[in-house]
C-alpha cells in the first residue's frame, strides 16, 4: 500500500496539509479556536446535506468524537474545482453509507479551516479513530477517491497507534 500518512488528529488539534509528514512525525498544534463541547450530541443535530454533514465549529468536534471514520472535504462556494469535486465527493458519500462524510465551508467556518491550516481548497482529509490518516488538496477523480477510501478502510489502527507511540517516546521526536 506504500507509505502511510498520518497525524493525531485529537480534538482542538491542528491539522494541514503543510504539515503531515510521512511515517514518521507526528504534529500537534493545540488551537485555540476548536473547542470541545461538553456533553454528547445527538445525531439528529447535525444539519444534513444531502448524503452528507455540514461540519461546523460547533458539532466539528462531537462528529469526530462519535465516529470512527470520517472524511472531511474543506471547500467554499466560489471554489470552481469544490463545484466540480462535489458530485464525486456526494457519490461516494452514497455507495459508503456506513462513513460520516463531512463538509466544511471555509467562507463560512475560518475558525475550523484557521485551525487545521488549511491554505487550499478543496482540501479532503479522512480521519479514523480520532487520528488524520490521509489530506490532500485538490479535487480527486472518482477512481481515486475510491482508492484513498479503500486504502483508509484498510489501514491496521492498532499499527498506526502503534507508530505514532513510538514517535512520541523517540527523543528528538522524529
Amino acid at each position: 500500500m506504500g507509505s502511510v500518512w498520518w497525524v493525531v488528529c485529537e480534538v482542538a488539534t491542528r491539522v494541514g496539509a503543510r504539515n503531515i509528514r510521512p511515517a514518521g512525525r507526528v504534529v500537534r498544534a493545540a488551537s485555540p479556536h476548536v473547542r470541545t463541547h461538553p456533553g454528547r450530541r445527538h445525531r439528529e443535530e447535525v444539519t444534513r446535506m444531502s448524503s452528507t454533514v455540514e461540519l461546523t465549529k460547533e458539532n466539528f468536534d462531537q462528529t469526530v468524537l462519535d465516529n470512527d471514520f470520517v472524511l472531511i472535504d474543506f471547500w467554499a462556494t466560489w471554489c470552481g474545482p469544490c463545484r466540480q469535486f462535489a458530485p464525486v465527493y456526494e457519490q461516494a458519500a452514497e455507495e459508503n453509507p456506513d462513513l460520516v462524510f463531512g463538509k466544511v465551508d471555509t467562507e463560512a467556518q475560518p475558525e475550523l479551516a484557521a485551525a487545521f491550516g488549511i491554505q487550499s481548497i478543496p482540501t479532503l482529509m479522512i480521519v479514523r479513530d480520532r487520528v488524520a490518516v490521509f489530506a490532500q488538496p485538490g479535487a480527486l477523480p472518482e477512481s481515486a477517491l475510491t482508492d484513498v477510501i479503500g486504502q483508509a478502510r484498510e489501514l491496521d489502527m492498532d499499527e498506526v497507534r502503534k507508530s505514532i507511540e513510538e514517535q512520541q517516546a523517540a527523543p528528538d521526536g522524529q
